[in-house]
């Protein structure tokens, strides 16, 4: 994600999701936010990646961060993903890929890139981290990680 670092204002933005429109600067006024930039639904470490917040959604609550899934997919393809795996947390379409192009989660034939980017309540970006597709932060992981913050 080379045009942003971490301490840089991150870019609003209000995207719908399977749970209503949703604006990043509210979400922050309550709690950071964590933006998991996904390739795909229902795609074996996407969905392995997503299950595992979901298992620890308590701790990410514990620590005071909203989990926020985004991708271009279609809301159909979402809403289908969310309640096969039981996802309560939401997931929002980018399906203009403004949002993934904005935060350097967009790929050079235009997929999603696996990206993590942290949003304190100050609406700073506190942590970013981008992977290979293949590998995934776990939510272990990502307590130690926010923790160290």
């Amino acid at each position: 994600m080379p045009s942003l670092r971490v301490g840089d204002l991150a870019p609003d933005f209000s995207l719908p999701s399977t749970q209503g429109e949703i604006n990043l600067a509210q979400r922050c006024e309550r709690q950071s936010v964590l933006l998991v930039f996904y390739p795909g639904d229902d795609t074996l470490v996407c969905t392995k990646q997503l299950c595992d917040y979901q298992d620890h959604l308590g701790l990410f609550e514990g620590l005071g961060v909203d989990v926020l899934a985004i991708n271009p997919q279609s809301l159909h393809s979402h809403q289908r993903f969310a309640a096969k795996h039981s996802l309560s947390f939401p997931l929002l379409c980018d399906e203009a890929k403004h949002v993934c192009r904005d935060y350097g989660a967009l790929g050079l034939l235009g997929t999603t890139k696996r990206a993590l980017v942290l949003v304190g309540t100050d609406l700073r970006i506190r942590y970013q981290r981008v992977d290979l597709p293949i590998f995934r932060r776990s939510a272990a992981e990502l307590e130690e990680v926010i923790k160290s913050l």
